[in-house]
């Protein structure tokens, strides 16, 4: 069976569970891209419940393809910052990354983005995990009870992603200007991540420019606040040999080598 083919069973089984989208589908090409793109979007649709019988299979075979098409790059080989051989500055696409935790910017639900192929971190880190990512989260979310607050990090593990795990932290929302407690929420994010690394003895995190997309942080102030509190608190946690400012776009970049060089 050739991609296409596959990638349209998975889109039947998860319209067999959703039949409300029917119509939906119906909008989307008949190749291969847009079929693809048309499978993301059920995806983050799809509510965290158990799968159909070989659905995960098929999904983890296609996912696992996908991954190794785009290439895992190894953390511990990027170049380091002069002078601080811990620290790493890499702009391209944080699902790419082979380190033992990346860093999720999730929303107090933590149960991932529902909007079809939205273009925030959320929707990418779930959308390439795989629906075990929201099926895990769930199980988190109901054990606790109440939504995910500011400062904290939850793990799960990273199903279809290079990384091992990801670190989920709700980062600050900014709605007119930047308060005192929204700079204190995002260091205190930037710390529960690393300290989280730093206890489970890991060796590698990448963190991706927590609030400054749907959020609305300031890229500048946020950057500033991330090198600053990773440089402060690295310290504390020799067994982390790299920590990766991962960024997206060209002005991020910018900031963070700025800072950083």
């Amino acid at each position: 069976m050739g991609r296409l083919e596959e990638i349209g069973v998975l889109n039947e089984m998860l319209l067999a569970e959703m039949p409300e989208y029917r119509a939906w589908a119906g909008r989307f090409p008949e190749e291969k891209t847009a079929q693809r793109r048309l499978l993301r979007g059920l995806m983050n649709l799809r509510p965290p419940l158990p799968p159909r019988p070989g659905f995960l299979g098929r999904q983890d075979a296609l996912l696992s393809a996908e991954r190794e098409a785009k290439g895992v790059v190894d953390v511990l080989g990027l170049p380091a910052v002069p002078g601080e051989p811990r620290l790493c500055l890499w702009r391209g696409d944080i699902t790419r990354l082979g380190a033992d935790a990346i860093v999720n910017a999730a929303n107090p639900a933590l149960l991932g983005c529902f909007y079809p192929n939205h273009g925030c971190i959320d929707n990418a880190i779930h959308s390439a995990a795989g629906i075990q990512l929201r099926l895990a989260c769930r199980e988190l979310m109901e054990a606790q009870g109440h939504p995910e607050p500011t400062e904290r990090a939850k793990v799960t593990p990273g199903f279809n992603l290079p990384a091992r795990y990801v670190l989920h932290t709700v980062g600050p929302v900014v709605e007119r200007e930047v308060a005192r407690g929204d700079r204190e929420a995002l260091a205190g994010c930037y710390r529960a991540c690393l300290d989280a690394a730093g206890g489970a003895g890991w060796e590698s995190v990448a963190f991706c420019c927590i609030s400054t997309g749907e959020y609305r942080f300031p890229g500048r102030e946020a950057a500033r606040i991330a090198v600053d509190t990773v440089r402060t608190l690295l310290p504390r946690h020799p067994n982390i040999k790299r920590v990766i400012f991962d960024v997206f776009r060209e002005e991020d970049e910018a900031l963070y080598h700025e800072l950083l060089y």
